[in-house]
């Protein structure tokens, strides 16, 4: 099974496309609701790149400042926090050699290293912390597997409790993503290379992952993260190899999941690179959101009969090369968008009734970006 090289693999981005851009009209009324000195932490990636790792950013308005570089934090590519907020959990992710950094932002403008442990794999992409708060979970890309790391007094990070190892079929495994499900009880990984996504229980005294569920998509799929409508009911996958997304039905009392339909990313008729990236919903459950590379988009999907329906109802520019990942601002007044080869953070306003974006009013270079996350 040839493996998916994490970052290199796609191929050279296509030239940035835009499709309805429905301009800054509302961006003034949106720039009031965003909190100003807001801190907003940057990854990037350091090993053969042009990134700084961690950088904390200060936001007025809507727009980013760089205030400084966290030292020693290399390839952080993404955040948790923990139940108490005075630690911020990292990955770095190394290959062969992955860790997670365990930060304390009793200060958040000052984060703080407390310890890094090692992932027992390569390239961890994705963290998540545990509801019962006593677990970091990552998923490790490279070597396609999920481990858990319990969190000691005081924020800092054991050695792992335990490490399940996907088997891809077609494909060598690529865990991409780790997320509890919503009520708490499950554990979900989507593996990009084994085309599924895996639900496990986790014990809370032992710190041992019990695989439950396998849910197999077509193959070639390349799911590569999902996230849960607000009811808890659905779970939207975003497919990285093709652009799609995969609606499923959620049993949180049976922990399954179940497909139900499949929705293009990108309009009708769009050819070249076509590579969705991260995937957000809106809090009142009305809109959903994707990157897309290679046409360089932000794509909004309109959500119907209960959660159970998407349909594509907008795709913008996302204002540069590669938009790896997007987050909204805790107002969910703007969109960041983490734009990796053209090494920007772009920021477009949000229409709260429509859910769609206007044209992009700002950005923040940081080189080799990834992802922003919200304090």
């Amino acid at each position: 099974m040839a493996e998916l090289s994490r970052r290199t693999f796609l191929g050279a981005a296509g030239a940035a496309g835009a499709a309805t851009v429905l301009g800054a009209q509302f961006a003034s009324a949106a720039a009031q609701v965003c909190t100003a000195g807001a801190t907003v932490y940057v990854g990037s990636y350091t090993t053969g790149a042009d990134g700084h790792g961690l950088d904390v950013t200060s936001r007025s308005g809507a727009a980013l400042t760089q205030v400084r570089t966290v030292p020693g934090i290399s390839d952080t590519s993404w955040f948790g926090r923990s139940a108490d907020g005075k630690t911020l959990y990292v990955t770095n992710e190394g290959d062969p050699n992955g860790f997670v950094s365990a930060l304390n932002i009793t200060d958040v403008t000052n984060p703080k290293l407390l310890n890094k442990v090692s992932t027992k794999g390569s390239a961890p992409t994705h963290l998540s912390v545990h509801s019962s708060g006593k677990y970091v979970l990552a998923a490790n890309y490279g070597t396609g597997s999920v481990v858990v790391l319990p969190i000691l007094t005081g924020g800092k990070l054991g050695a792992a409790t335990d490490l399940a190892q996907h088997q891809g079929s077609d494909r060598a495994p690529n865990a991409h993503q780790v997320v509890n499900d919503p009520s708490g009880r499950w554990v979900l990984s989507v593996d990009l290379g084994a085309d599924s996504v895996y639900v496990y229980s986790l014990d809370v005294a032992t710190g041992k992952l019990s695989q439950h569920q396998q849910l197999k998509l077509p193959t070639g799929a390349g799911p590569r993260h999902l996230a849960f409508d607000p009811t808890g009911k659905f779970a939207y996958i975003v497919q990285e190899l093709r652009p799609e997304i995969t609606v499923a039905s959620w049993d949180a009392a049976a922990g399954t999941l179940k497909a139900l339909s499949v929705v293009p990313a990108v309009p009708a008729g769009s050819t070249g690179d076509l590579y969705p990236g991260e995937i957000v919903v809106s809090r009142d459950g009305k809109f959903v959101h994707a990157t897309v590379r290679g046409p360089n988009t932000l794509a909004t999907f309109a959500v119907s009969g209960g959660g159970a329906t998407l349909k594509l109802v907008s795709t913008v520019s996302s204002g540069g090369n590669w938009p790896r990942h997007v987050s909204l601002d805790p107002a969910e007044a703007w969109f960041y968008v983490a734009n990796q080869r053209s090494g920007t953070v772009t920021w477009l306003p949000r229409d709260p009734a429509t859910g769609l974006p206007g044209a992009v009013a700002g950005s923040l270079a940081v080189g080799s970006v990834n992802s922003t996350y919200f304090v």
